[in-house]
């Protein structure tokens, strides 16, 4: 599959609605997937666990996570980030980060809504997490478009020999 370009990775990233899964490792080993709000900022993807969330406190214990962003409709673009989180702000810090986590909400649901949400849960502590994208591993496709080879729809380490787009 192709590869994001920049601009791609960018438009993907800042598109209003799109979730994230974030994937953590719970202190048995087993992986722990919560979907959430994100925003791309600072060339670092951005969220904000609840205090009384289990990811938050996989997070404070082991700071490895697995992000996968992606979408549903064709051209199904698809970011998979890997890396460490790195706990920004934490409980009781919300007040520094306010305009940040008002953004964050502005993605997902219209200002006056964003606004309100806040409101309704400012005494909810939370942290904010950033993963800075260089320091991580990152992987982005999406499906070919009409003017591209459609073997590209897959690797092609996973055609074998003789395949229809065996190259």
């Amino acid at each position: 599959m192709p590869k994001l370009s920049d601009i791609e990775f960018a438009e993907f990233l800042g598109a209003p609605g799109v979730l994230m899964r974030v994937g953590v490792v719970r202190d048995d080993g087993r992986p722990l997937v919560t979907p959430i709000w994100f925003i791309r900022e600072e060339g670092a993807i951005w969220f904000t666990p609840r205090e009384k969330s289990e990811w938050f406190a996989c997070l404070r214990r082991d700071p490895r996570v697995a992000l996968c962003i992606d979408e549903q409709p064709h051209p199904y673009r698809k970011v998979v980030v890997e890396g460490e989180a790195e706990l920004v702000h934490d409980v009781g810090e919300d007040d520094v980060w306010r305009d940040r986590y008002r953004r964050i909400a502005e993605r997902y649901v219209p200002p006056d809504a964003a606004a309100a949400y806040i409101h309704n849960t400012i005494d909810q502590p939370r942290g904010l997490y950033r993963v800075v994208l260089e320091e991580a591993t990152v992987t982005s496709w999406r499906m070919p478009m009409a003017d591209e080879a459609p073997e590209g729809i897959w690797a092609t380490r996973y055609y074998l020999p003789g395949t229809k787009f065996d190259s």
